[in-house]
């Protein structure tokens, strides 16, 4: 299995401002983006490694959880990292009407905005389904969908060992989008390998770019 998802052959066709699948073109920057958290033993860890090797990363956080722990919710921002919209209670999106759909995501985004000062935020739906008329909905209204080329695999709950082999296999390219997680110590395992081994190939870790 690749980190590179299949979905991409469609998406990449639709405008980057409707969906982006890509990040930055120029230079050699890797866009790191975290789903799930904040998560209070996991997401502290994981701010420390980035921290310590002069990272930023997009966290697409879920409300309830940002909700629960505003203090990693205000340590993210005060650290130099853009919050990202992943719902309020990662539901089965293809399961909910439109009208509960936007729900999810108007709730999060005012949650949020009290965080950043940010009236709106890329959105990453659940488990990346995007159901059709949701899709035309944020596009109507301007609201980005943030997917990703780069899949890290960290949710299969491998061993680290494996996907840091993966991911030595399969590197990743410049402006990658990389999904991986923080509700887990297993993304915090593989970048303390893998980003030593990224920066020493030229890559700048780096936010993904605002569409706002």
């Amino acid at each position: 299995m690749t980190p590179h998802p299949k979905k991409l052959q469609v998406l990449r066709w639709l405008p980057n401002g409707w969906v982006m699948t890509r990040g930055s073109r120029t230079g050699r920057r890797m866009h790191l983006t975290f789903d799930d958290g904040p998560h209070p033993e996991h997401t502290p860890t994981l701010l420390d490694l980035l921290a310590k090797h002069r990272a930023r990363a997009t966290f697409f956080l879920i409300g309830q959880q940002a909700e629960r722990y505003p203090d990693l919710v205000s340590r993210i921002v005060r650290e130099g990292h853009d919050l990202g919209n992943h719902s309020w209670s990662h539901p089965q999106f293809e399961r909910l009407d439109l009208a509960a759909q936007r729900e999810e995501i108007d709730r999060t985004d005012k949650l949020l905005t009290g965080f950043d000062g940010r009236s709106r935020h890329d959105f990453r739906p659940p488990r990346g389904v995007m159901p059709r008329p949701m899709l035309f909905d944020c596009v109507r209204n301007g609201r980005r969908i943030a997917y990703w080329s780069y899949d890290s695999l960290d949710y299969s709950r491998r061993p680290a060992a494996e996907l840091i082999a993966s991911a030595r296999r399969y590197p990743p390219r410049a402006g990658e989008i990389l999904l991986l997680h923080d509700d887990s110590d297993l993304s915090i395992r593989v970048l303390e390998t893998m980003l030593p081994e990224w920066a020493a190939a030229g890559f700048s870790f780096e936010t993904l770019p605002r569409g706002d």
